[in-house]
């Protein structure tokens, strides 16, 4: 009996080292999830084969963190251990703690990863504590930074975003046409910076010329002028050669010095309509709205103040779309509702909603700053002022097209001191190219997150019992099962004690 003790201990302490070791070479495992959460995406395998020189990611991580907060520690560790078996081992990690001395907590501050205060619960109290949660990815003397590794987000999208940012060579070539009174590169600067560290950005002028090969996603924002049909025809032909286009169309536009609005046309708006695309003439009015700056007079002094202006929307309202992922709201200035009315050749998407007290005037209108708006003034809701078109755009091919119904939206302006754009205004725009311009899939991992499932329809009494049944349930287990050692053993005494009993 010693001996097959032995024998069987051998056989499961090997088998244990056997598979420890085939784990770590192979590094194998079973991804049972519904999303896949933890399965790396075509996208981020096509990047991590082609690198040709290593990447370093240096993770900043406070230690001894809540557990709710603590895994994601775990989770990027376990993503990064992925990321260097796939990459055949050009990726390389290390964790520091900077909360361990003021030298490292120097260090993380300086490469850009600011801390965090979170709560922490000791002894029935509640205290805050300094924490980290960043990361820093570099290739050669390029560096990326993650500041904020957001707990439960799509942190493969974060970190393989960082890598191909830094990896790229050859960069795809967005173009913004111009010619007809578009904003230029310089008046768009907090766009076309964020879009500089993926794309070649070029203006583009086809007034002789057609648009060149090399521009993969053109861009059209704001014109102010009348556009020949020539040029729309070369326009065709870039969709019809697998172009993406993104449209930002002024059919309204308003002056708050004469109190006016009026509408636009160009020639874009007919063009739009052939593909069945409709943007209407007509001013888009929210209760959820800007504001702007008026002068009241205050006895003997001029007085500024903030009032609210419904013909700047507030839109807080997207669609289950890479483009809108991760976006809060985007302050649309003098904007025009975007309808579909095309036959199913084409697959239209409404990107951005009014709220639920919303409506439209139709231009031309008066703007009186100080009216008093009722409820009568917003009969509509959910109105789309963006939106989404994908199929025959032109010719046979198939096509993509992303329509905004407000062209000044990204617009700074030019001058010393150009106006600062909301943040989520320009992502809004830049999310939008992403999208056409990407083929790799990679912004489909922005919809990428851990999903939590909650049990929320459970009343108190039931949420009462499974609470105090999952910790009085194990203990009656032992219990029991020492109650029935105790019989057990009580009639093998009770055996012994017979007279006929016999010792085997």
């Amino acid at each position: 009996m010693k001996k097959k003790l032995l024998i069987t201990t051998s056989l499961i302490v090997g088998i244990v080292l056997v598979i420890n070791f085939l784990s770590n070479e192979l590094h194998f495992r079973l991804d049972l999830t519904d999303t896949r959460q933890y399965t790396l995406s075509d996208a981020t395998l096509n990047i991590l084969k082609d690198l040709e020189d290593p990447v370093t990611v240096k993770a900043y991580f406070s230690k001894d963190l809540p557990a709710s907060i603590g895994k994601t520690r775990e989770d990027f560790q376990d993503l990064l251990i992925e990321y260097v078996s796939r990459s055949n081992e050009m990726i390389a990690f290390e964790f520091v703690n900077p909360n361990e001395n003021e030298e490292t907590e120097k260090q993380a501050i300086q490469n850009g990863i600011q801390p965090v205060m979170i709560n922490v619960r000791e002894k029935d109290q509640v205290k805050q504590q300094k924490a980290f949660l960043g990361a820093t990815v570099a290739l050669g003397e390029k560096k990326e930074i993650i500041p904020f590794v957001q707990p439960g987000a799509a942190m493969e999208y974060a970190l393989s975003t960082a890598i191909r940012k830094l990896s790229v060579v050859n960069k795809p070539v967005v173009g913004f046409l111009q010619g007809h009174g578009e904003p230029s590169l310089e008046e768009m600067g907090q766009a076309t910076e964020q879009l500089a560290v993926l794309y070649n950005v070029q203006e583009v002028k086809i007034d002789s010329v057609d648009i060149p090969a090399t521009i993969k996603t053109l861009a059209i924002i704001r014109p102010m002028d009348s556009i020949p049909s020539v040029q729309f025809e070369k326009i065709d032909a870039f969709l019809s050669r697998g172009g993406r286009l993104l449209v930002a169309i002024n059919r309204v536009t308003g002056d708050l010095q004469r109190s006016y609005g009026v509408p636009v046309s160009t020639g874009l708006e007919n063009w739009l309509a052939q593909k069945g695309i409709m943007v209407g003439n007509s001013f888009v009015v929210d209760t959820k709205c800007g504001s702007v700056k008026v002068q009241q007079q205050q006895g003997f002094f001029t007085m500024q103040s903030q009032v609210s202006f419904p013909f700047l929307p507030l839109v807080s309202k997207f669609s289950k779309h890479p483009i809108g992922k991760g976006l809060e709201s985007v302050l649309f200035e003098f904007v025009s509702p975007v309808n579909y009315v095309g036959d199913t050749s084409r697959r239209f998407t409404p990107l951005a909603f009014t709220s639920e007290q919303s409506g439209e005037q139709q231009a031309p209108v008066m703007f009186d700053i100080n009216k008093q708006w009722a409820n009568t003034d917003f009969p509509m809701n959910n109105i789309p002022v963006a939106g989404v078109v994908e199929g025959k755009l032109s010719g046979n091919g198939s096509g993509k097209m992303v329509i905004i119904g407000d062209g000044d939206l990204i617009v700074n302006g030019s001058g010393q001191q150009p106006r600062r754009l909301q943040l989520d205004n320009v992502s809004f725009v830049v999310n939008s190219i992403d999208w056409l311009s990407d083929d790799t899939g990679l912004i489909e991992l922005r919809t990428k997150d851990v999903t939590s499932r909650p049990i929320v329809a459970l009343d108190d009494s039931t949420k009462s019992a499974l609470k105090y049944g999952n910790f009085l349930l194990p203990i009656i287990l032992v219990i029991g099962y020492g109650l029935v050692r105790v019989q057990q053993n009580r009639m093998i005494r009770l055996r012994r004690m017979s007279e006929n009993y016999e010792e085997r």
